[in-house]
């Protein structure tokens, strides 16, 4: 949990930030689609929704888009409440919407080229400066065959003032073209009907939701909640909560018994791909909130348990200052949650997770699936593509929204980077995209030997890598001599040379102290007579 200084620190940053906020911003047009909400006067809460106007003016891809135009993709009522939990501190506020008939009765609406639906939300980026980090997971994430919330970047005039760049997007819902499962009715209490669907929620119990069970397997500082997301708990009968509350026992008890072969296994209760799925993509963004909060299970009629979908990644990719976040090497569902104040942290990661992690079969696939992806979906090359393109959507936006909210180059919690320019925020996190990609390149290695010719034995072990200071290299064929041990940046830039005695058929590297190297991806080549023998990522993680 927090600590009280901790609190008392995030609230002076947040009187500060709110103080330097600016109410008018020049504005003639936009590349972006405009959102314009009229209260009437009215303020917003957090509870019930109260009655507004919305419209939203796009003109279409490569138009500008002015206050003056047509309100031509809506034009209507709405209910609107602000939204979230402890994003809700912040000054910029996000929104949960309501599309209403004039008589203010729910209706299903495409807005913005999204599938037809009620809820929607306006999610309001501000710890996350690049303002893309939630999209850019999205984006990831559908292309792995999953539902992930279809998005569109927007700019929002809350009662006749400018209020900055916003994600207009899909809330979480069942529904045949969001969480497409079964429809789960009052009257399916028995048979086939009883199996589905579901959803549940792990997160905090502010903001929607609240009730559930607990699991019956502790953490390190409890048990975790399993909040009844869909059906609602006002909606959900007690015979549909018995099933699936023993249905997830039942999971869980197979996951803590280790039974990963067996008759009874874990394999009879969840989809393992779905959950390879959710890990590869909470640990590539190394999701500080991953696992223990905003996290979904889904289950369809007479089908296996599924993870997912993924939410709320606006603290992953680097932007925490807490539990490890900002480092680009190490595993977020193994992380020690106990940094602020050495106790416990109320919201655990669920202990199956760990155990998932035991059963070979599952790491196997798990790495089989990451050198899958890594070819396409989620190689250096796209993962860089789709955030230049993302941050070239809202490059002009970005100026408005931070003469609205002028915080670049002012911490806000929980940012452990701050940069003086969108720009610096957007490259920072590129950065560190890399390092991260090069991590798990090393720590998910698969094996492809069974499947394709044995490779030529290698020349050199290199361990361990990543490496803090020390850096061992085991030579296999040469027992005596020298060699030289370059280093390069990763944009190829000579750092260092060293000529280095061959010892006990090892090379012993030392890369600390003043004359060391920093914390990072770097290339380490061995060369002898002029013949290059070794080229090997290495990552320096202190």
């Amino acid at each position: 949990m927090l600590s009280i200084l901790k609190l008392v620190f995030i609230g002076l940053i947040l009187l500060i930030s709110q103080q330097k906020v600016f109410t008018q911003v020049p504005f003639t047009s936009s590349n972006l689609p405009l959102v314009v909400i009229n209260t009437s006067g009215q303020p917003i809460p957090d509870d019930p929704k109260i009655y507004a106007s919305m419209g939203i003016i796009w003109n279409g891809p490569g138009k500008r888009n002015t206050l003056n135009d047509q309100m031509n993709n809506y034009n209507g009522k709405i209910g609107i409440e602000i939204r979230g939990s402890s994003s809700q501190m912040f000054p910029k506020k996000s929104y949960g919407i309501e599309t209403k008939s004039n008589d203010l009765v729910s209706i299903d609406v495409s807005l913005l080229g999204m599938p037809e639906e009620n809820d929607w939300i306006l999610y309001a980026p501000y710890t996350d400066k690049t303002m893309i980090r939630d999209v850019l997971t999205y984006t990831l994430d559908a292309t792995l065959g999953h539902y992930s919330p279809r998005c569109r970047f927007v700019e929002l005039f809350l009662n006749g003032k400018y209020d900055g760049v916003y994600v207009l997007m899909e809330k979480i819902k069942r529904n045949k073209n969001r969480v497409d499962i079964a429809k789960l009715t009052t009257t399916d209490n028995s048979g086939e009907d009883l199996t589905g669907g579901y959803i549940i929620k792990i997160d905090k119990t502010t903001g929607s939701g609240g009730e559930g069970w607990y699991s019956s397997y502790p953490n390190t500082a409890g048990n975790t909640f399993y909040q009844y997301d869909y059906p609602k708990s006002t909606e959900i009968t007690g015979t549909q909560k018995s099933y699936i509350q023993n249905y997830v026992r039942n999971m869980e008890t197979a996951l803590y018994q280790e039974r990963f072969t067996t008759s009874g296994s874990y394999h009879e209760f969840l989809n393992d791909s779905s959950f390879i799925d959710f890990m590869i993509i909470n640990e590539l963004a190394k999701n500080v909130d991953g696992y223990r909060l905003s996290s979904y299970l889904y289950k369809g009629k007479n089908s296996l348990m599924n993870c997912g979908p993924i939410w709320d990644f606006n603290l992953g990719f680097g932007n925490a200052d807490y539990y490890n976040g900002w480092l680009a090497v190490g595993f977020q569902y193994n992380t020690n949650l106990t940094q602020f104040s050495g106790l416990p942290d109320s919201w655990q990661n669920p202990f199956w997770w760990k155990k998932l992690l035991l059963d070979t079969s599952f790491v196997e696939n798990l790495k089989k699936r990451w050198a899958s992806l890594r070819k396409n979906e989620l190689s250096d090359q796209r993962i860089s593509l789709v955030t230049d393109s993302l941050a070239n959507i809202i490059a002009e936006a970005q100026v408005r929204n931070y003469q609205r909210w002028p915080i670049l180059g002012t911490y806000v919690w929980p940012n452990y980077f701050v940069g003086d320019s969108y720009s610096s925020e957007v490259s920072w996190m590129k950065n560190w995209v890399s390092q991260r990609l090069s991590f798990l390149d090393l720590a998910w290695p698969y094996d492809t030997s069974h499947t394709a010719e044995k490779p030529v034995a290698k020349l050199f072990d290199v361990f361990p890598n990543p490496f803090k200071d020390q850096l061992t290299i085991q030579l296999n064929s040469f027992s005596s001599g020298y060699v030289y041990a370059e280093v390069f940046s990763t944009n190829g830039s000579l750092l260092r040379k060293d000529r280095i005695d061959i010892e006990n058929n090892q090379i012993n590297l030392d890369y600390s102290g003043n004359n060391g190297l920093n914390r990072g991806l770097y290339l380490l080549r061995i060369t002898h007579n002029d013949r290059i023998l070794l080229n090997e990522k290495i990552l320096k993680i202190k």
